[in-house]
C-alpha cells in the first residue's frame, strides 16, 4: 500500500503483532478483492525512461492527476509521491523506478475491477498523453540499462538501494526495472488463511508462467520467460521465496509474527524521515535493545511497515498478497484476480487445488519454483507438467466463478474475465514465447515494436 501507516502506540507485547494480523479475519459476505498493477512510463517520442522532475515528468503527471481526481496527495519533503482516494481507498503510488502502481479500492466483484481499471486508464491517459508519456505492461523494461533509469524521490528507496547489492545479484533490478500485477484476497479465520496462504504458495508458479512476460533485458532475449521471477530468486533470501515453514504443523498468525521478527529490517520512520537501520533485527527492536533506539519500543505502524518490506511468493498482512506474476497489458489485468478468486473463495475448487498440491514437498514446490522462469509450462513436479497443472487450476477456477455466480449488468458471470487465460492454455505457449516468436519474425530482432504492442 502506498501510504505507511500513522499508528505512532508503542507496542508491549508479541499479543499485539498477533492480534494486528487476527484483525483481518472477515466473515465471507465481507470478503473482498483487491487489485494492484504497475506500469512502467516511457516517452512516446524515443522511448525513453520518464524522470521524475521537469514539465513533462513523473510529478508533473502525478500533480495533473490530483487535478482530475481530486484524491489527496501523499508528499514527502516537498515531492508529490502518490495519491489516496480518502472516499474509495484505492491509491496511486511510485516505484523506485518511476513505475506507475495502482493500488485498487477493495470490491466485490472481479467486473468491478475491470472497471475500475477502465476508469484508471483513461483517468491516466487524459494527463499522460498531453505530457508525451505512455506506459508498458511488461514484467521487466525490454530495452534500458538500470543505470539509464531516474530514481524517484522517496526516502525509503534510497535506502533499499544501497542496501541491496549486499544481500543479492538482482535487488536492484526487483526494484528498477520490474512490473507486477497482484491480487489481495481475504480470510475468515486463521485456518482458512493457512489453507489459501499453502494452496497459493504451491501454486503461484502457475501464476507465474501464465504471467510470464519478461523476455527481453537491454533489447535482446535474456534467456528466460519471466526473468523479473528469477529476479526475485537473486534479490534477498532472507525475504522472499517459497516459505516451506508455512507448511508445517503449528502454522498459523503467530507463526508468520515469528518470521517477520526475524527478518532484517531496512528502515525506520519518524516524521518524514526514514532511518536507515537495514540488515539489523525487528526482533531487537521489539526488545528495546535496538543500538540506533536504545530503550524504545516500535510502534504499530513500524510493525506494519516491516510487514510491507517482506516479499515472499504470498505475503500475509491484513489479507493475502499474491505475488508470483509478471505486469502485463490492460486487457490481460483483471485474469488474474479472475483466476486467484475462482480458487480460493470457492471451497469446492479451494478443496480441489488443495488435493493438487498437498503431497507436494518442500523440495518439490522449490524445484518448480526455480524452475518455471526459464521453463514456464514446461517446468515439471513429479511426474506432470506445470501445463497440465495449469489447464486443471483454470478449470477450477472456472468452475468457482461459475458458483460464485457474480454476474455484470449484461448478465455474464466473472468466467468472462479468465478468457485470456483460456486463449494462453489452448496455444499451449506463454506470453513470453509469443513475444520471442514476434522479434525472431514480424519484430525483426527489435524489441521496440512492443512500445506499440504492449503499451497501455
Amino acid at each position: 500500500m502506498a501510504r505507511d501507516q500513522i499508528d505512532m502506540t508503542p507496542l508491549q507485547s508479541r499479543n499485539e503483532l498477533v492480534a494486528w494480523l487476527e484483525a483481518g479475519v472477515k466473515p465471507p459476505s465481507e470478503f473482498r478483492i483487491g487489485t494492484e498493477h504497475e506500469k512502467t512510463p516511457f516517452t512516446l517520442s524515443g522511448h525513453q525512461p520518464v524522470p521524475y522532475e521537469g514539465a513533462r515528468g513523473i510529478g508533473a503527471l502525478l500533480e495533473g492527476m490530483q487535478l482530475l481526481l481530486g484524491w489527496e496527495p501523499i508528499m514527502e519533503r516537498g515531492n508529490i509521491i502518490g495519491l489516496y482516494d480518502v472516499t474509495g481507498g484505492g491509491a496511486i503510488s511510485l516505484e523506485p523506478g518511476g513505475q506507475f502502481e495502482l493500488s485498487g479500492a477493495p470490491v466485490e466483484t472481479v467486473h468491478q475491477t475491470q472497471s475500475e481499471l477502465m476508469a484508471h486508464l483513461a483517468q491516466v491517459r487524459e494527463i499522460a498523453e498531453p505530457l508525451g508519456i505512455g506506459f508498458l505492461g511488461l514484467g521487466m523494461t525490454p530495452s534500458w540499462t538500470r543505470s539509464q533509469i531516474p530514481v524517484m524521490p522517496k526516502g525509503r528507496y534510497k535506502i533499499m538501494t544501497s542496501y541491496m547489492p549486499k544481500v543479492g545479484q538482482y535487488g536492484l533490478d526487483m526494484m528498477y526495472r520490474t512490473c507486477t500485477v497482484q491480487t489481495n484476497l481475504d480470510f475468515s479465520c486463521e485456518a482458512d488463511m493457512v489453507k489459501k496462504l499453502r494452496v497459493s504458495v504451491a501454486l503461484q508458479p502457475v501464476a507465474t508462467a501464465l504471467f510470464a512476460n519478461s523476455p527481453f533485458t537491454e533489447g535482446r532475449p535474456n534467456g528466460f520467460l519471466s526473468f523479473r521471477s528469477e529476479i526475485w530468486r537473486e534479490t534477498d533470501s532472507a525475504r522472499s521465496g517459497m516459505i516451506p515453514w508455512a507448511f508445517e504443523d503449528g502454522m498459523g498468525f503467530e507463526r508468520w509474527v515469528d518470521y517477520a521478527l526475524d527478518v532484517p529490517m531496512y528502515f525506520v520512520k519518524r516524521g518524514e524521515t526514514y532511518i536507515d537501520v537495514a540488515g539489523s533485527s525487528f526482533r531487537d527492536f521489539f526488545a528495546g535493545r535496538h543500538p540506533a533506539f536504545p530503550g524504545e519500543r516500535p510502534t504499530l505502524s513500524d510493525w506494519a511497515n516491516h510487514l510491507s518490506t517482506i516479499f515472499p511468493e504470498v505475503r500475509l498482512k491484513r489479507y493475502l498478497e499474491m505475488r508470483g506474476a509478471d505486469g502485463v497489458p490492460w486487457g490481460r489485468l483483471p485474469a488474474l484476480p479472475a483466476f486467484w478468486v475462482g480458487l480460493l473463495y470457492d471451497d469446492l475448487s479451494l478443496d480441489a487445488a488443495w488435493q493438487i498440491v498437498k503431497h507436494w514437498n518442500a523440495h518439490e514446490r522449490q524445484a518448480l519454483r526455480d524452475d518455471v522462469p526459464r521453463l514456464g509450462f514446461k517446468s515439471r513436479v513429479r511426474d506432470r507438467y506445470l501445463f497440465e497443472i495449469a489447464k486443471e487450476c483454470l478449470a477450477l477456477s472456472y468452475s468457482g466463478l461459475r458458483r460464485r455466480g457474480r454476474v455484470d449488468h449484461a448478465g455474464r458471470d466473472e468466467t468472462r474475465h479468465l478468457e485470456p487465460l483460456e486463449r494462453i492454455i489452448d496455444s499451449g505457449r506463454t506470453p513470453a514465447e509469443e513475444m520471442l516468436e514476434k522479434f525472431n519474425g514480424p519484430w525483426h530482432g527489435s524489441v521496440e515494436p512492443a512500445y506499440d504492442e504492449y503499451a497501455f
